[in-house]
């Protein structure tokens, strides 16, 4: 029983990540990309950690670990871009 929500859960993730991949690329707004991109991430994870439940095996933790934090740091480096214009500033006081 368990094993079934698990792959029941997998493809609701898939679909979900197809729907994020469609919001990408016909996004009407950079931020609305930059969410669907982040959600993406998430949902990766979380896709993830699934399977290495289904396999039994926690070799996959440091997959989930390097993930996670490529995905923040995208999902901050993107929203300082919409912010700002730029992701690194440079100080000009010649």
């Amino acid at each position: 029983m368990i094993e079934m929500m698990l792959y029941t859960a997998l493809v609701l993730f898939g679909v979900s990540i197809a729907i994020a991949l469609f919001r990408i690329i016909f996004g009407p707004s950079l931020p609305d990309r930059v969410v669907a991109l982040d959600m993406i991430g998430v949902h990766l994870i979380s896709a993830i950690a699934i399977i290495s439940l289904i396999l039994g095996t926690k070799s996959f933790l440091e997959v989930i670990l390097i993930l996670g934090v490529l995905a923040f740091i995208g999902t901050i480096v993107f929203s300082k871009y919409i912010e700002r214009g730029v992701v690194i500033e440079r100080k000009r006081d010649l």
